[in-house]
Order: structure tokens, then C-alpha cells, then sequence
């Protein structure tokens, strides 16, 4: 080729070709980080798992403290794989969203087993910055969505209707009034929401039933003159109430 001679443009085919062996470069890519992605989120499905059967004794009037001991010593391991799945997304920065659908399902679960030990602890609502802190998460790089944390919150809510029956079974006729206060006030603030997620709305809707159930219990109660009179102790934790 003569010096200063135009180079032939590459033929189609060959655009074609070299267009179809970056996709499946790319392609290849995501599918090992979605894989190595997933096989965390399966770790924390099955530790979350553990912490829900040792969370089930409560219903059959076990000792609060003696549960939560076990539940609670799963959240180091939580911690720790939600750490890995950080440092898998540090690989991938801006891509957060685009991976996100492989954890999220874990995550509501898991936002949902340790508010449900929250409040039985303290009788009040885990707040969205203690769940970051509790799973090590920071914000700024991988935090806990909120979308997320609602309806983690919603599933924790369908806990409690059987958690009251089987405490007022047990003979603690106080509970419902407590369970109904707390549920109430709850519902009241999701109703300050815009919920635009059609699937939290769905979850939303369904606290409204778990309220109805509770105040049913509670009414019951009352009507049978088993209820605590007053309201006095109404703000304070589970264990301290007892």
C-alpha cells in the first residue's frame, strides 16, 4: 500500500464478528459475577433459615431471651456474607441495580427476622439505620434499600397475629393490647407513604389484615375481662412489660 493511501473500511462480516465476541465477553462476565452472587445469597437464605426455626420456639411460649440467644448468634455470619457480597459489587462499580434482583428476595427476609427479634426485645421498631449497622452495611457504597427494608418489615408484621394468639393461650392477656398498640402506630406511618412498588403495596395491604386479626384478639380479651386495665405500660419493651 502506497503511503498516504486510504485503508479499506473492515468488511461487515468482520464488524459483525468482532461486535457478537464483545458481547460474549461481557456476557461471560456477568454470568460469573451473577453466579458468585447468587452462591452468597444462597448463605444467606440458609443462616436466615436457621435464625426463623429458632425464632418459631417463641410461639410455643419458650423464654424470649433463650431464643433470641440462638437467632442472635447467626448475625456475625449475616454480617459477614453481606460484607462479601459488597466487595463482589466493589468489582462492578455503578452496577448495584442491575444485580440487585439476585438478593433482594434474602435481604426483605433477613430485615424481617431481625426486626421481629427487635422488637421482641424492646417492644419497638428496628429502625432502617440500626438494620445497616446490624448487617455492616454502609450506605455510601452498599446499603440496605428501603423498598427493602419496608417490606421486610410488612412480612415481620404477619409474625405477630400468631404470636398473639399464642400468648393470650399462654395466659399473657396483656399482649394483644400491646401487639395492637404497636401495630397501629405502624400502620399509621406506612400510610404517610407514596408507595409507588406495586409488590410493597400488596405487602402494606396485607398489615392491614394482621391489624384487624390482632384487635379481634384484643376485643375478645376484653369482652371476657381478662384485659390489664390502664395503659400504662404500653411504651415499654417486651421483657420489661412482663
Amino acid at each position: 500500500m502506497e503511503e498516504g493511501e486510504a485503508r479499506a473500511p473492515p468488511s461487515p462480516s468482520s464488524t459483525l464478528e468482532k461486535q457478537f465476541d464483545d458481547f460474549r465477553h461481557r456476557l461471560d462476565e456477568s454470568g460469573s459475577l451473577r453466579e458468585r452472587i447468587r452462591g452468597v445469597a444462597m448463605e444467606i437464605e440458609s443462616v436466615t433459615r436457621l435464625m426463623h426455626s429458632s425464632l418459631l420456639l417463641v410461639h410455643q411460649s419458650r423464654p424470649v431471651p433463650e431464643v433470641l440467644e440462638k437467632a442472635k448468634a447467626q448475625i456475625g455470619m449475616l454480617k459477614e456474607l453481606f460484607h462479601r457480597l459488597a466487595e463482589i459489587l466493589r468489582e462492578c462499580p455503578g452496577q448495584y441495580y442491575r444485580y440487585h434482583g439476585d438478593w433482594k428476595s434474602e435481604t426483605q427476609t433477613v430485615v424481617s427476622v431481625l426486626a421481629f427479634m427487635h422488637w421482641l426485645e424492646t417492644g419497638s421498631l428496628l429502625m432502617h439505620a440500626e438494620a445497616e449497622e446490624k448487617l455492616g452495611l454502609n450506605n455510601s457504597e452498599f446499603g440496605l434499600d428501603i423498598e427493602e427494608y419496608l417490606i421486610g418489615i410488612c412480612f415481620m408484621s404477619n409474625e405477630l397475629p400468631r404470636y398473639v394468639v399464642n400468648q393470650v393461650t399462654a395466659g399473657d392477656y396483656d399482649c394483644p393490647r400491646k401487639v395492637l398498640k404497636f401495630l397501629t402506630e405502624l400502620h399509621a406511618a406506612f400510610r404517610m407513604l407514596n408507595l409507588r412498588n406495586d409488590f410493597l403495596r400488596k405487602k402494606f395491604d396485607g398489615m392491614k389484615y394482621d391489624l384487624r386479626r390482632v384487635e379481634e384478639v384484643y376485643y375478645d380479651v376484653k369482652i371476657r375481662g381478662l384485659a390489664a386495665n390502664g395503659d400504662s405500660m404500653g411504651d415499654q419493651g417486651i421483657q420489661g412489660e412482663s
